[in-house]
């Protein structure tokens, strides 16, 4: 029995990662921490957890829960995992972290995006980046997992096996992104009230979004080389998806089942990653309440260019799914024990 602590438990990330682990029988959550409703009944906050997760809310004492837990989720805002984790922790406890705090290798790239002096430098070399189709073997054994943000999964996801066969330029790489007003988080604010996001769609983060080095860091490893690239998110009048579209110019002529073949070579053996059939574009219902991604590509012979898509569900594969993915190879289970859920529709 694997027992978790999920600090951040009443956000959105926090309380799917409580949906899913509630469903295993492998896996006890030990301490719900939600330092905005510390002593109040989690089934209070979330009502479709009633007779289900019958605790109260504690509070984000990550050494005290080190104590309690094998692994500690942290599905908190930038600086707070940063700030609690020590040496001394991570000797007793394996730490998820969802936020941005270790996904990042060069801490001053991370402190000039987040505007935010990282409180503990000495756990990024270590850190590894929980994205598993890439980097399975490394995530085995690690005991600090930086679990990758949304866009730059499944930008990555798309992107990666052209970007690793030098098949695109990756200096004309533009990304558009579309996302359901759940990335924004469950904090209340303005722009994601129902008048303002209903019948409307706008872009946002344009030429500063966060996850912009996240991804540059990510296709530029792939490259093997600096990547600089476009990244536009926009934000969609619905609760939950990510569509990636991306497009770059091909570095020579291919045909479609060339490049098809370079996609199954990389994902014909992923359980979560689905290369759709020729002419299908990926579509954010079809993958929600999943753990998977949905990619495909379109070569453009017009233009010398090649369209990649992903969708895939922003708050499972884009965090809490891929999460428990990471504590899965973690602890030695199989990598898809408890994320099983079909795409459910409608």
């Amino acid at each position: 029995m694997i027992k978790a602590g999920i600090i951040g438990s009443t956000g959105y990330a926090g309380g799917e990662l409580v949906r899913l682990l509630k469903q295993r029988d492998d896996v006890q959550i030990v301490w719900y921490g939600s330092k905005s409703y510390v002593d109040q009944p989690y089934a209070g906050i979330y009502q479709n957890m009633y007779e289900i997760a019958d605790d109260v809310c504690k509070d984000d004492n990550m050494a005290e829960l080190a104590e309690k837990a094998d692994v500690v989720f942290t599905a908190t805002p930038q600086g707070l995992c940063a700030s609690l984790v020590s040496e001394e922790i991570l000797s007793k406890t394996k730490i998820i972290d969802l936020s941005a705090d270790f996904r990042i290798k060069d801490v001053a790239v991370y402190e000039e995006w987040y505007k935010l002096k990282h409180a503990s430098p000495q756990f990024i070399g270590e850190a590894v980046y929980g994205l598993p189709e890439i980097n399975r073997d490394q995530i085995a054994g690690a005991r600090l997992v930086a679990n990758p943000g949304c866009y730059p999964t499944c930008s990555t996801l798309s992107v990666y096996p052209l970007a690793k066969e030098g098949l695109i330029d990756v200096d004309t790489l533009i990304i558009d992104a579309k996302s359901g007003v759940s990335g924004a988080g469950r904090g209340a604010k303005v722009d994601n009230l129902f008048c303002e996001v209903n019948e409307n769609c706008k872009a946002y983060g344009v030429a500063s979004h966060r996850h912009t080095p996240e991804i540059e860091e990510q296709i530029g490893y792939a490259a093997g080389r600096k990547v600089t690239l476009n990244f536009t998110p926009h934000l969609i009048p619905m609760n939950r998806g990510i569509l990636i579209t991306a497009y770059a110019k091909l570095t020579r002529d291919i045909s479609y089942e060339e490049m098809k073949a370079v996609y199954d070579n990389y994902y014909g053996g992923e359980k979560f990653v689905r290369v759709l059939p020729k002419d299908v574009c990926p579509q954010t219902r079809w993958v929600e309440g999943s753990n998977y991604v949905d990619v495909n590509f379109k070569i453009d012979k017009r233009t010398g260019r090649v369209i990649m898509m992903g969708a895939m569900d922003n708050l499972v594969k884009g965090a809490a799914g891929q999460a428990v993915q990471n504590m899965n190879l973690m602890f030695g289970l199989r990598e898809d024990a408890g994320l099983g859920q079909v795409p459910m529709f409608p």
